[in-house]
């Protein structure tokens, strides 16, 4: 076959409302390629699957694959400079990443249009000639490490592992499959076998065109892109390498029927349940998993886990095909559950097989099937545009498994009902084919055995048909059923007429009022049958302390679990909603098709205003949120950095270890007490955006209004001038230094992790755009110095930060290597010697920075609620300023190569007069010591170490806020 000649093949199936054109190619190295040309894009993006993964890995050698993913990042024969790839595409407005399956590893960039053909060429030469040098082979080991360490206390991690481990000894899925220092470095070495060398090796064995995937997304045309593809990949050499293919199922009859005690690290009970089944893949079209996940799964009254809520059981429930290949694959049932849930554990177990029994009873049911069919399809072809980067990576993984006309829809458009491979796999969930997973720190203690990579505690406990079938038989009588008909299912999806004066770029002002403020954005963009809708219920009763927060915090559980079993239908057809508490009151948040929306929204609404405490529900949301307030000392340490760092910053933050004290004492009297008080004072700021008319964006606030403040004994009265709710955060004062260390919430984490915060200004769009220039020139050599150079860690990056409209940057390094004062002078060495790359930069470089940050700028957003997101954190934040790009590019158009090296020598160098940092380190056990010498250590000039947070917040000054100010919101 020629370079890059087209097969013949069906046409591939696209949503209705897919506009882009797509390609299907063959190179004559056996390499598939799918070409997406969309003329509207602002970003293009590449992904390469390649059909080698973690199970390929050599015995002795685990994590092998995985490390080979991270060393085709280094560098390569045509550009042999370290890290060079990434550089380019992070100065090009890109990202780039990768991750190693268990069959596959995908490799996969965006970058800004006009650079793309020459960042295809750098991804190329991953798959052509790679340098994988000595040096930074050893360093890079330490990076797969890193990685490896900061999974080491997660319980995802944990117990994926210990299922892997209760299988037959040496199936590939009983892998290891990150590595670590040991795996990859000490038991090689002791074989006498060179790591460099057996990944070059594994390299040339495994990675042949034939087992690659391509996707191509451009704003070219096709021809074009198809030009690229041969010119850049042709040369990827095929070996006609074998696809890997797994010999044997992974559990035999002795890896059933067992019943798993396992000790997590946070606090909580779960249960998994797992059944080896048939994999889904092989009839995809009829969707057998999809069926028994969508009814084991359903949360509507009858439902499985609508009982277990109902009992005082479960806080959650999740159901369908997890793990698969095309040889086998897993079910998985997953429940949370309260404490009195642990105590019923066979009750639960023989609810989960009634529900079971049921479904065998009543058959397969082929309205339930048109119905789900009918909420796919309409998915499918109103599916909203992602992120290029995100739609490549999708496609890539997809190559691998379906046929190309099913390579952009998958699995996702069930359409032939088959209740025969339905049965299939529901008679494949029986008694005599489940693994137990039991989870729970009870369990502490009464364990025998341990997990070897992660060193999970558990125990093992043979189970019999015979007794789960006595648990079915005690289990409850409880009324389970099957799902009713879905009401929420949209038939109207056609999208109203914009009118001439509705035409509006950006949101405008609908309507203000003393009770409310409410901001109206049609769609003009996307053509979809969607809408937007936030309602902020700003009410400063609520965070006027630490109780009312928790108390809010309850409230707005109790409000989504009383809502569940009817909201659960609006869910599965499209329509989702939430209900969540804010730093001063609450916000109901509905997106979706528009159709039905007013209905759901009158719901929510009516639930808020006839609130009623239910005593039962008010202790199992008790329980549950006390246990994740327990389990926040168990984040990883660098998130526990950025949360001193704002408790810091923000003068109206709460710390998490007072509400928890808190949380113990309060009672369901306590929160029927408060949410009349919380909702006596109230202002509504609403956003309504999408294909809604603006007549119908009135009516929904003119019938929240009339709910809430009017009638003679309102619920709720307009705030007094002076309640207005502000944002304010903490002005570090110039020229100083200021330092938070802090002893690691987990004594178990070997991990420690600083954050070393620049405060610059307050929102301006001239030091906006200077800010954001310097993060973007000195993100990816940060990166480099720090974690490839350096290995400090896994985790480093340089981001900006932004506290409600106060501007600034941070590094963040999580390391076992260094502590975090060590750290924290890695870091100003790497400022001293940016130094130097900023006053040697080219003008012709200064100005590419300058055009890659205005083309990021400028990008258009995908879908409408990434747009809506953009315009509520302007409103939230009270900033308003809805022509931030267009104005921060006509900043950047200004700006001079001086203007920036002035910037950087006033408010980021070491030693500037106007820099203010803020250093928060968090020591892991590994560097107790050095918290306990850097604690008595004598301060340097010019520096501050914070003690006593709240003593030092209520000493400094403050900036003005943002919010509460309303002289810009003019009508």
């Amino acid at each position: 076959m020629a370079v890059g000649m087209r097969e013949e093949v069906e046409e591939i199936v696209k949503a209705r409302t897919d506009k882009r054109e797509y390609r299907r190619i063959f190179l004559n190295n056996s390499l598939q390629a799918l070409l997406i040309s969309d003329p509207d894009t602002d970003k293009c993006a590449a992904s390469m699957s390649v059909s080698i993964g973690s199970f390929s890995d050599p015995d002795g050698l685990e994590g092998l694959a995985h490390f080979l993913e991270h060393m085709l990042f280094y560098a390569s024969e045509k550009y042999p400079e370290e890290d060079s790839y990434s550089k380019y595409i992070i100065e090009h407005g890109g990202h780039t990443n990768a991750f190693t399956a268990s069959e596959n590893t995908n490799f996969y960039f965006d970058v800004n249009t006009d650079c793309f053909e020459e960042a295809l060429d750098r991804f190329a030469q991953f798959f052509i000639k790679p340098l994988m040098s000595a040096d930074a082979t050893t360093r890079e080991i330490k990076a797969v490490d890193s990685e490896n360490q900061k999974n080491l206390l997660s319980d995802a991690w944990r117990m994926n592992q210990l299922q892997k481990h209760l299988c037959v000894e040496g199936h590939p899925y009983q892998k290891f499959s990150t590595g670590n220092w040991d795996t990859l470095e000490v038991r090689p070495k002791a074989k006498g076998l060179d790591t460099r060398h057996e990944l070059i090796k594994f390299y040339e064995e495994n990675y042949s065109a034939n087992l690659m995937h391509l996707v191509l997304y451009s704003k070219e045309q096709l021809d074009k892109i198809q030009n690229m593809v041969e010119d850049k990949f042709q040369e990827i050499r095929n070996t006609d390498r074998n696809c890997f293919h797994c010999p044997s199922q992974p559990c035999t009859l002795e890896h059933l029927q067992i019943l798993v005690r396992a000790v997590p690290i946070k606090e909580g009970h779960k249960l998994r349940i797992v059944w080896p089944t048939t994999p889904e893949i092989r009839h995809y079209k009829e969707g057998p998993c999809r069926y028994l996940g969508h009814l084991i799964g359903h949360e509507g009254e009858g439902s499985l886990y609508y009982i277990l809520k109902t009992l005082g059981w479960a806080t959650g429930l999740s159901a369908g095909e997890a793990e698969s290949t095309l040889e086998f694959a897993f079910f998985k049932v997953v429940i949370d559950l309260t404490a009195a849930g642990h105590e019923h554990m066979q009750d639960i177990i023989g609810l989960l097989f009634k529900y079971i029994e049921l479904l065998k009873q009543s058959g397969i049911s082929k309205w339930i099937f048109d119905e789900l069919s009918a909420v796919c399809e309409t998915k499918f072809h109103y599916q909203d545009k992602i992120p290029p980067i995100d739609y490549v990576v999708n496609i890539s993984s997809s190559m691998q498994i379906y046929p190309p006309k099913d390579w952009l829809v998958g699995s996702s458009l069930p359409s032939m009902f088959s209740p025969s491979s339905i049965q299939k796999v529901l008679e494949e969930l029986s008694i005599d084919n489940i693994r137990i997973f039991w989870e729970s720190k009870k369990f502490e203690g009464h364990t025998d055995k341990v997990e070897p990579w992660y060193g999970t505690a558990y125990s093992i406990e043979q189970i019999t048909c015979s007794m789960i079938q006595e648990w079915m038989l005690h289990a409850p009588n409880e009324n389970l059923h099957l799902p009713a008909p879905n009401v929420f299912i949209p038939t109207d999806l056609s999208l109203k007429s914009v009118q001439e004066n509705e035409n509006v770029k950006f949101p405008v002002l609908l309507r203000k009022s003393s009770f409310s403020r409410v901001w109206y954005k049609p769609d003009t963009m996307f053509s979809s049958p969607k809408a937007y809708v936030k309602i902020y219920f700003n009410c400063p009763h609520a965070g006027n302390s630490p109780e009312t927060e928790v108390l809010t915090e309850i409230f707005t559980r109790l409000l989504m679990d009383c809502l569940n079993e009817y909201a659960y239908y609006a869910q599965v057809a499209g329509l989702y909603y939430g209900i969540s508490p804010t730093d001063c009151g609450f916000q109901v948040t509905l997106v979706g098709y528009n159709h039905k929306l007013r209905i759901l929204l009158e719901s929510v609404v009516e639930k808020i205003a006839s609130f009623k405490v239910k005593p039962d529900r008010f202790s199992v949301i008790k329980e549950m949120v006390t246990k994740e307030y327990q389990n926040l000392k168990f984040q990883q340490p660098y998130q526990q950095a950025m949360y001193y760092c704002s408790l810091i910053l923000q003068d109206h933050m709460w710390p998490w270890m007072e509400e928890l004290c808190i949380l113990p004492h309060l009672e369901a009297e306590d929160l029927a007490k408060f949410v009349p008080v919380m909702l006596s004072r109230a202002f509504v700021e609403c956003y309504i955006a999408g294909n809604i008319e603006t007549s119908e964006a009135e009516s929904m606030i003119q019938h929240i209004e009339d709910v809430f403040f009017s009638g003679p004994n309102p619920l709720c009265q307009a705030l007094f001038p002076s309640q207005h709710v502000t944002n304010r955060v903490v002005k570090l004062e110039r020229g100083m230094s200021y330092f938070y260390p802090a002893e690691g919430l987990n004594p178990n984490d070997d991990n420690s992790a600083l954050v070393h915060y620049i405060q610059v200004h307050r929102d301006d769009f001239v030091l906006n755009v200077k800010l954001q220039l310097f993060a973007l020139i000195a993100k990816q050599p940060a990166f480099h110095q720090l974690r490839s150079v350096e290995q400090l860690g896994y985790i480093t990056a340089l981001i900006q930060r932004n506290d409600s409209g106060i501007r600034g940057v941070q590094f963040i390094i999580q390391s076992t290597v260094k502590g975090p004062g060590n750290i924290d002078l890695r870091v100003e060495a790497f400022l001293k010697m940016f130094e130097s790359k900023l006053y040697d930069m080219t003008n012709e470089e200064f100005k590419s920075n300058v055009n890659a940050l205005i083309d990021m700028k400028l990008e258009k957003h995908k879908n409408l609620r990434e747009e809506s997101g953009f315009y509520w954190r302007e409103i939230h934040d009270g900033t308003i300023k809805f022509d931030r790009k267009e104005s921060e590019v006509a900043a950047l158009r200004q700006l001079t190569q001086q203007e920036l090296i002035d910037f950087f020598n006033d408010f980021i160098k070491v030693g500037a007069p106007q820099r203010k940092t803020l250093s928060i380190g968090v020591y892991g056990n590994l560097h107790s010591s050095e918290y306990t010498a850097e604690k008595s250590e004598p301060l340097q000039p010019y520096s501050v170490k914070i003690d006593d947070i709240f003593s030092f917040r209520r000493s400094q000054s403050l900036y003005g806020s943002f919010r509460g100010v309303f002289d810009h919101a003019k009508l």
